[in-house]
C-alpha cells in the first residue's frame, strides 16, 4: 500500500528539520501575539477616551474572531495544497496587520475601531495554527506525538513568556517616546512592540520558504504519501479504513473551548483588575502585568516538560482531569473575602453616580487624592463600578497563587486535549478537523473577554469568578462521560494496543 513505505533515514531527517522549523515559527509567532496583550487597554485609554473596559473585550475578541473564521479556511486549504502556501499567507496578514496597529493613533477619532480591526487582521493571521497542528500531527507517529505537541506548546508558551519581557522592557521608552514626522509613526511603548512582531512575521517567511517540506507517516510511524506532495496525485493516496469517533471529536471540541475560554478571560482581566485592586497606573500593570505573564509562561514550560514523562506513566486522559480540577481550585481561591476594600476613584465625580456614603468620608478622600500624583490620570477602582464599595479586594497574595494554579492546569489541559484530538482523528488529513478545533478555541478567545468584562464591569469579581468555577466544574462532569471514549484511532480499531 502506499501508506506502508519505510521512511529512509534522509526522509527522517528532513521531516525533523521541518517540524523544528514549525516550533520556531510557533515560538516567533507567539511573540509577536503576546507581545501587546497587556498594553492594550493603557493604549486604548491614551488614544480613545470614549473605550471604557467593556470594549477592551470586543478589542481582545476581535484577534479571535479572525482567528475563528481563517482556521477551518487555512485548514482545508492545506489539505489539498502545500503547506507552505496558507503559512505565508497568514504571517504576511500578521505583518502587514501589526504595520496597522502601529498607526491607529493617527486618525483624528474612532481611534478605538481601527485598533478593533487591526487586532482582527492579526487574528486572521493566527489562523495558521491548525495548519502547524495538522503539519505535526500527520508528520508524526503516536509515540511521538505527545512529545511534538508538548514541544510545540512549549515554543508557545516561551514566546508568550518573551512577548510580555520584550513589552516590559519596551516600557522604558515610555508613553510619549519619539515621532518620525515624515511617516507619522510614532515609537513608543506601545507601538514599538508591534513592529518587532512585525519583523519576527518577516523572519518567519523566510524561514518556512527555505526550510519547510512536506511530510506525512501513519501512527507507527511509517512513511506515506499526501495531496500536499507536489509529486503526488489523488490517485496514490490510501489510508486505513475506520470511521472517527465524532462524539469524541464534538467533546474533544467542547473541552478545548473551555481551556481556551478561561485563559482568555483570566489574560483579558488582569490588567483591568490589578488597576482596580492595586491602584497601579497604566505603565504599573503593563510592567507588572508582564512580569506576572511572563513568570507563568516560565512556569507552563516547567509543566510541559514534565507533561511528556508523566503521560507516558498515567495517560493523557488522567492529566486533563487533574489539570481542569486544578484550575478551579485557582478561581476558587480568586473569589474575594475579608473587610478590606480596594481603592476608589473620585475624580470627575457625578451626582447621579456617587453611592450612599457620608458626606465626611467623601471630603477625607478628596483632601488625599489631592496631594497624589495623577501625571496618568485617577487610579483605584472606578467609581462607575458600584460594586468597588462593597465587594473586598482581592489580596495581592490571593491573586499570585491563583495565577500560579491556573498557569499549572492551563497548559495541562491545553496540549493534552489537543493531543487526544490528534490521535482521535487517525492518521488521514486532520487540516479541516483542526480548523474547527482551532475555531473552537478561538471562539473561546471571543466570548471569554466580552464574558468578562462585562460580568466584572457590571457585578464585580466574586459573580464573575464564581460563574467561571461553575463552568469548570460542568467541564469536569462532562470528561467524565466521554472520557473511555477518549482514545487513539488505531486504538479504537484495535490496529494498536493503548
Amino acid at each position: 500500500r502506499e501508506w506502508d513505505i519505510i521512511e529512509t533515514e534522509e526522509h527522517y531527517k528532513s521531516r525533523w528539520i521541518s517540524i523544528r522549523v514549525l516550533y520556531l515559527t510557533m515560538f516567533l509567532s507567539s511573540i509577536g501575539f503576546s507581545i501587546v496583550i497587556m498594553s492594550i487597554w493603557p493604549y486604548l485609554q491614551k488614544i480613545d477616551q470614549t473605550a471604557d473596559a467593556s470594549f477592551l473585550g470586543w478589542v481582545i475578541a476581535s484577534f479571535s474572531l479572525g482567528q475563528m473564521v481563517a482556521s477551518p479556511v487555512f485548514g482545508l486549504w492545506s489539505n489539498y495544497r502545500p503547506r507552505k502556501e496558507p503559512l505565508i499567507v497568514s504571517i504576511f496578514i500578521s505583518v502587514a496587520a501589526n504595520c496597522l496597529y502601529a498607526y491607529v493613533h493617527v486618525p483624528a477619532s474612532h481611534n478605538k475601531y481601527y485598533m478593533l480591526v487591526a487586532r482582527g487582521l492579526v487574528g486572521i493571521g493566527a489562523g495558521n495554527v491548525a495548519v502547524v497542528r495538522s503539519y505535526i500531527a500527520g508528520a508524526t507517529s503516536l509515540q511521538e506525538r505527545i512529545s511534538s505537541m508538548a514541544n510545540t506548546s512549549a515554543c508557545q508558551a516561551l514566546g508568550f513568556i518573551l512577548g510580555p519581557v520584550f513589552q516590559t522592557c519596551f516600557a522604558l521608552i515610555g508613553e510619549k517616546g519619539v515621532t518620525w514626522d515624515i511617516i507619522k509613526l510614532q515609537i513608543n511603548m506601545y507601538t514599538a512592540p508591534v513592529l518587532l512582531g512585525a519583523f519576527l512575521g518577516v523572519l518567519n517567511i523566510i524561514l518556512i520558504l527555505t526550510l519547510l517540506r512536506e511530510h506525512r507517516v501513519d501512527d507507527s510511524g511509517r512513511q506515506c504519501k499526501s495531496v500536499n506532495f507536489e509529486e503526488a496525485g489523488a490517485d496514490e493516496v490510501q489510508f486505513p479504513q475506520g470511521n472517527i469517533d465524532q462524539v469524541a471529536v464534538v467533546a474533544s471540541n467542547v473541552l478545548f473551548f473551555v481551556v481556551l475560554f478561561i485563559f482568555a478571560l483570566f489574560e483579558t482581566i488582569v490588567t483591568p483588575l490589578t488597576m482596580d485592586m492595586y491602584a497601579w497606573t497604566r505603565e504599573q500593570a503593563v510592567l507588572y502585568g508582564g512580569i506576572i505573564l511572563a513568570a507563568l509562561g516560565v512556569e507552563a514550560i516547567i509543566i510541559l516538560m514534565g507533561i511528556k514523562l508523566l503521560s507516558k506513566k498515567i495517560g493523557e486522559r488522567a492529566i486533563l482531569l487533574g489539570g481542569l480540577i486544578v484550575i478551579w481550585v485557582g478561581f476558587f481561591i480568586f473569589l474575594p473575602w475579608g473587610n478590606q476594600f480596594p481603592k476608589i476613584q473620585w475624580e470627575d465625580l457625578h451626582n447621579n453616580s456617587i453611592p450612599n456614603i457620608t458626606f465626611g468620608e467623601i471630603i477625607i478622600t478628596l483632601w488625599k487624592s489631592s496631594r497624589e500624583d495623577h501625571n496618568e490620570g485617577p487610579t483605584g477602582c472606578p467609581i462607575e463600578q458600584a460594586w468597588c464599595f462593597y465587594t473586598p479586594m482581592i489580596h495581592l497574595a490571593q491573586f499570585l497563587t491563583a495565577a500560579v494554579l491556573i498557569g499549572v492546569g492551563y497548559p495541562s489541559c491545553n496540549v493534552m486535549s489537543y493531543t487526544l484530538y490528534s490521535k482521535i482523528l487517525g492518521p488521514k488529513p486532520q487540516g479541516v478537523y483542526m480548523g474547527w478545533l482551532t475555531a473552537s478555541g478561538s471562539a473561546a478567545r471571543i466570548l471569554g473577554p466580552v464574558f468578562i468584562t462585562q460580568v466584572y464591569t457590571s457585578w464585580g469579581p466574586r459573580w464573575a469568578f464564581s460563574l467561571v468555577c461553575g463552568i469548570v466544574a460542568l467541564t469536569i462532569m462532562l470528561l467524565g462521560v466521554v472520557y473511555k471514549r477518549l482514545v487513539a484511532f488505531s486504538v479504537r480499531h484495535g490496529r494498536i494496543q493503548e
